[in-house]
């Protein structure tokens, strides 16, 4: 079972196993008291979950590790995070607005992704914990085997024409690679990929056949020559035309949503 929590600006997560239950990032300092109540309207207590996983240390996804590992909840550190477990520390020392309680060294542990899997199995829950670098160098995302994906800040599907960079790209191939059918994001509604397969395959030759219109255009080609070059229907690639210079800096999403192409 996944549990949504809404409480702050960032998406927390609860994932209850047959043998535990593990929480997926907090909010920011101070949200300690509405993340409880949050769980609670879940039918939910604090004393049920058994570890804390953070996408990320951010200071908005772990704001309040350290007041739940004070009520014995384990944080769960993955080995490319050891290093920044207080990195945000310092931000919530200048901002008295809310007390801060950093995360104790000796409530953490530590697991690798090489056992991640077995990590999870204890918990009753089949999965796997990856390295998904591109927003942070300590970003992970946690892969369930029944299609289910957590990945924190990582740059959404829908923005990836706007971040190119390898890290981003190569992370969501690896995500991809996997099938998921549905992705929960650390700021953003769920997306649910109706056929895990097909269609991100399908959304991803999408993408890359409107940006390949979108850079003809721009370099004078018309609707003919590119519907002929690229051997796509001619009504097609003239309602991108139009979608692309009569809307000013509008992305490939941005086409694809205007002209109700996505999905089909």
């Amino acid at each position: 079972m996944i549990y949504e929590l809404h409480y702050d600006n960032t998406n927390t997560y609860v994932i209850s196993g047959t043998d535990g239950i593990l929480m997926f990032d907090t909010g920011w300092a101070g949200t300690f008291m509405k993340m409880c109540k949050a769980l609670g309207e879940q039918g939910m207590k604090l004393s049920d979950i058994k570890y804390l996983l953070i996408s990320h240390f951010h200071p908005d996804h772990m704001g309040i590790a350290g007041e739940l590992a004070k009520q014995g909840i384990t944080v769960v550190v993955m080995e490319n995070q050891v290093g920044q477990i207080h990195a945000a520390d310092y931000i919530f020392e200048r901002d008295k607005r809310f007390a801060f309680t950093p995360i104790e060294d000796d409530k953490i542990k530590v697991v690798t992704f090489e056992g991640s899997r077995q990590f999870l199995q204890q918990l009753g829950i089949e999965g796997c914990i990856i390295p998904t670098p591109g927003h942070s160098d300590d970003s992970i995302s946690l892969l369930l085997d029944s299609g289910d994906v957590f990945v924190g800040d990582l740059y959404p599907l829908y923005e990836l024409e706007v971040h190119e960079e390898p890290d981003v790209q190569e992370s969501w191939k690896r995500i991809l690679g996997t099938r998921p059918e549905r992705i929960f994001y650390g700021h953003a509604k769920t997306a649910v990929l109706e056929g895990p397969a097909d269609n991100v395959q399908k959304n991803a030759e999408l993408h890359d056949i409107v940006k390949k219109i979108m850079r003809l255009i721009d370099r004078g080609v018309s609707i003919d020559k590119i519907a002929s070059k690229l051997k796509l229907d001619k009504d097609f690639v003239r309602d991108v035309c139009r979608m692309y210079l009569t809307h000013k800096n509008v992305g490939v999403q941005g086409i694809l949503d205007r002209i109700e192409i996505k999905g089909k």
